[in-house]
């Protein structure tokens, strides 16, 4: 089987690069990257062809007999007027986009991939052109697959529902979680670094209206422990603007920190001493952060909606990200109880155990053979 893969999301940066010269991968690029270098793991029967804007970065699996990399000029809509032609040159028996925009009128079976189609649910969070984007070029790519391949089942069944398509076409796929390299710093060092203190609670990811940062910042407000600060890791996204304000507006400007620059390999020691990790997302294909959260002990908290308890089943304590009393109510409850902080922490421990990027990858190949055939 010869299979052309779209390597865009494994190497461009959506927020600049690390300090190994790497890209900052969050979402659809990590997913991307994670299944790459997987699936060069467990295939050496097949050969892949695999597309990129750029050269290589360095941690992608390096060429060998069966894996290429073919770099195309990068220009305006590169899949279309850079791929496209590139792909109608070869004889592939399938052609994977690991995003949710496949090329137009090629021969061979496509599979797509999509993360989540929260702008369906809320399109007032996307800039404009995004949304047009995803609308149409998205819908048409999800027409024209032959599969499929979504992130969670409730993804799934999202996408099912709002486009219509059999319920075959579409698989659901979980993740696994990356390894992130062990910081340099100790603990005082990084803290020290970063200006920061215990306790605190956790947030991590990119700051935009769908995380729901600013119903966190107002349930923080109303906690009963003074010394408490609340740490908002992530990179600025869009519609940022509120998220930033918040604080000043609730009179916890003091105790909220937003760290914008901590490194993969710094993240472990941030989830390992706070007091818990909360995500109070309004929508997720699948919740990664969850999953990295309980794999260094830390417990957590979330949402009860979308994907979110899929992924963090019975170790996780829910609330309606939509009622910041719920919120707020529900931190209480989990800082009050040392007892429960453990029981997360043990079930958390076993919740990740179900997730691995091997067996992710092991699937999207099965997928790709069956589109093939």
């Amino acid at each position: 089987m010869k299979v052309g893969i779209n390597g865009f999301e494994a190497v461009i940066p959506r927020f600049g690069y690390n300090s190994e010269g790497l890209p900052n991968r969050v979402g659809s690029s990590e997913v991307a990257f994670q299944w790459l270098c997987e699936l060069n793991k467990i295939d050496k029967k097949n050969e892949y062809v695999i597309y990129l804007p750029t050269n290589p970065t360095s941690d992608l699996p390096k060429e060998r007999e069966g894996w290429e990399y073919i770099v195309l000029p990068i220009k305006p809509l590169w899949t279309i007027f850079a791929l496209n032609p590139a792909i109608r040159k070869q004889k592939f028996d399938v052609f994977f986009s690991p995003t949710h925009y496949g090329p137009i009128f090629v021969s061979c079976p496509q599979v797509i991939s999509i993360l989540d189609i929260s702008y369906k649910h809320f399109p007032e969070l996307f800039k404009k052109k995004d949304l047009i984007k995803l609308n149409l070029w998205g819908t048409y790519s999800i027409r024209s697959s032959k599969k499929i391949i979504a992130i969670s089942n409730s993804s799934k069944n999202d996408i099912i529902k709002e486009y219509r398509v059999p319920e075959a076409k579409v698989v659901a796929i979980k993740l696994g979680i990356k390894e992130p390299g062990k910081s340099k710093m100790s603990k005082k060092e990084l803290f020290e670094k970063y200006s920061v203190g215990e306790p605190y609670l956790l947030f991590v990811g990119t700051l935009q209206p769908r995380k729901n940062i600013v119903r966190l910042i107002e349930a923080f407000s109303r906690l009963k422990a003074s010394d408490m600060k609340l740490l908002i890791i992530g990179r600025r996204g869009w519609q940022y603007k509120e998220i930033l304000e918040a604080p000043e507006k609730y009179g916890v400007a003091g105790q909220v920190k937003f760290l914008e620059t901590v490194t993969d390999e710094e993240l472990p020691t941030f989830y390992e001493n706070a007091e818990a990790f909360v995500l109070p997302s309004l929508y997720e294909g699948f919740g990664l952060p969850i999953l990295e959260a309980m794999k260094y002990g830390c417990p957590v908290l979330t949402s009860n909606v979308s994907s979110l308890p899929e992924a963090g089943e019975n170790a996780a304590v829910y609330f309606d990200p939509g009622n910041v009393s719920d919120i707020a109510e529900k931190i209480e409850k989990v800082l009050s109880d040392e007892s429960l902080r453990a029981k997360m922490k043990k079930e958390g421990f076993e919740q990740v155990k179900k997730f691995s990027w091997e067996k992710s990858a092991k699937q999207v190949l099965e997928v790709l053979e069956e589109a093939a055939k």
